[in-house]
């Protein structure tokens, strides 16, 4: 199935039926809101607390900048990725895999196994924590991609664990609250590519869904827009700005702060006149890491929203399932 790859084809002359939405569940481009964006919270600001209350209550998204990720970092994990993607097919088939469980594949879609209708999207799915485990596994081609996303993963746990605790501190909770509940944290990435689409009205990079993790940090396409997000019943392009990442809130800490934090809804759409190369690292709890609300955010003007369950539990209902289907976190309701 590696002969799949939406990245093996320079230029698609046509869109194949197999990735055509019908009329009802199209991306209505048209109606987006493309001049309003999501909060840009500066990290060395004095109240970086209050404005993460803010974004995550009324968001669940926002955007950080001078957030201690060395801008040429950045710059080489942007490069390696577009590198990855303009390999030979098969070189790139050597890592080919259409199994969720797989900790190292390159796959295109989102799960093709279970979709009626397919994404126009590739990725390179890896397991980040801990590095000396799984790099060995990772691709040796191009020749730097071990060591400049081995040190990008590194200096993004570093930064998604300054953001937990900010996160924490907004719940007016412990500091350390959601490091120590979330456990030993496991980290994977997506590395996505989005080819040129020639009729991306008809379809999606990747259509709407919450992350089933606890945080996503994603360093965008710095020229090219397709991440939108959905408040208020409106979709709104979030409009890349430079050097910046883009946080959003995940199933499992809408389920920990008792629902005050949206995990919500997301999508990408592609582009006719260019390609699109994204990397959503995502911190995800430990398998055996209870999800429960503490009893401080728990009244009686606020029972618990969600039964308690492990993190493992939750993540097989959610690979089991289409995008399409009912949000996972309804399954889990108290």
């Amino acid at each position: 199935m590696a002969a799949a790859l939406l990245s093996n084809v320079t230029d698609h002359a046509s869109l194949p039926s197999s990735y055509v939405r019908p009329e009802s569940q199209r991306p209505c481009l048209e109606e987006v809101i493309t001049n309003a964006n999501i909060p840009t919270i500066d990290l060395t600001s004095f109240d970086v607390v209050a404005q993460v209350a803010q974004a995550c209550s009324s968001y669940g998204f926002f955007q950080v900048v001078n957030h201690g990720v060395e801008v040429e970092l950045i710059q080489e994990m942007m490069e390696v990725a577009l590198e990855f993607f303009r390999l030979p097919a098969e070189e790139k088939a050597k890592h080919y895999s259409d199994d969720p469980a797989k900790k190292m594949r390159l796959s295109t879609s989102f799960n093709i196994k279970k979709e009626t209708v397919r994404n126009w999207r590739d990725y390179l799915r890896l397991h980040c924590y801990p590095l000396d485990e799984f790099v060995p596994t990772w691709p040796s081609n191009p020749p730097t991609f071990k060591e400049v996303v081995s040190t990008y993963c590194s200096e993004v746990r570093q930064l998604g664990m300054r953001l937990l605790r900010a996160i924490s501190l907004s719940l007016e909770l412990e500091e350390d609250y959601l490091v120590k509940v979330l456990g030993e944290q496991e980290q994977h990435m997506a590395i996505n590519h989005y080819p040129k689409c020639p009729e991306p009205e008809l379809t999606y990079g990747l259509q709407a869904h919450t992350d089933p993790n606890a945080l996503t940090i994603l360093l965008p396409d710095p020229t090219v827009a397709g991440l939108q997000v959905l408040k208020d019943g409106q979709w709104i392009a979030v409009n890349p700005q430079p050097n910046a990442l883009v946080i959003n809130i995940g199933d499992q800490l809408q389920a920990l702060s008792n629902g005050r934090y949206k995990s919500v809804q997301h999508r990408a759409v592609v582009n006719k006149d260019k390609g699109r190369t994204s990397v959503a690292s995502f911190l995800c709890p430990c398998n055996n890491a209870i999800i429960s609300p503490p009893e401080k955010l728990i009244t009686d003007g606020s029972p618990a929203m969600y039964r308690s369950y492990t993190y493992d539990e939750y993540y097989k209902k959610f690979w089991s399932k289409n995008l399409d289907d009912v949000h996972c976190l309804e399954l889990f309701k108290s």
